[in-house]
């Protein structure tokens, strides 16, 4: 009886340290969650912009930018914005930003400006990705400006938003990594 007894705390170890491990791991995933979220937080404060980095979606600006290119945006609202200028901006109605060029710029003498952008890569202005009636986009459009960029680091991005079931996986892989790895 005596061998059975053994086991059975054997068994009972086993099973408390696995817990701790698990707590261990969660709380390792927590701290990198959280460690992240505090580096695009103070990405902002130092950018001034609400999204420091972007992944270019389309293929509007080739060949300067192409899709699934990062681009890390600054967004100071006493540098003037001049033409020729890549600029990414919100249009009221749409979810994703845009990035484009400015290829017109009016200034008044109040100091408010308007401008007017278009992709490198399209025919025609873009008057018509404005909301109706809107011609010009004003500084509170824009989220940032490109100020440097790394090729195609975004692709990742761009397959989990047209592959929903490859995000899905990926999270699955990373979070059984995580949860998996021991520490050496």
């Amino acid at each position: 009886g005596s061998s059975r007894g053994s086991a059975m705390d054997l068994f009972g170890d086993l099973r408390r340290m696995n817990k701790r491990q698990l707590y261990y791991q969660v709380l390792n995933f927590a701290m990198i969650v959280s460690s992240a979220l505090m580096i695009w937080k103070g990405l902002i404060v130092v950018t001034g912009s609400e999204s420091p980095i972007v992944v270019v979606l389309s293929g509007s600006m080739e060949p300067a930018f192409h899709r699934g290119d990062l681009l890390f945006l600054t967004n100071f609202h006493d540098d003037p914005i001049r033409a020729g200028e890549i600029v990414v901006f919100k249009v009221e109605g749409r979810d994703i930003p845009i990035v484009h060029r400015v290829i017109k710029v009016h200034e008044k003498g109040n100091g408010n400006i308007k401008f007017l952008t278009k992709g490198d890569n399209n025919e025609v202005d873009d008057r018509g990705l404005y909301k109706e009636g809107q011609n010009w986009l004003e500084k509170k459009d824009v989220v940032g400006r490109a100020r440097g960029f790394l090729p195609y680091v975004g692709m990742v991005t761009i397959i989990m938003n047209d592959y929903p079931k490859f995000k899905y996986a990926l999270l699955a892989v990373m979070g059984a990594y995580v949860l998996l790895k021991r520490e050496s």
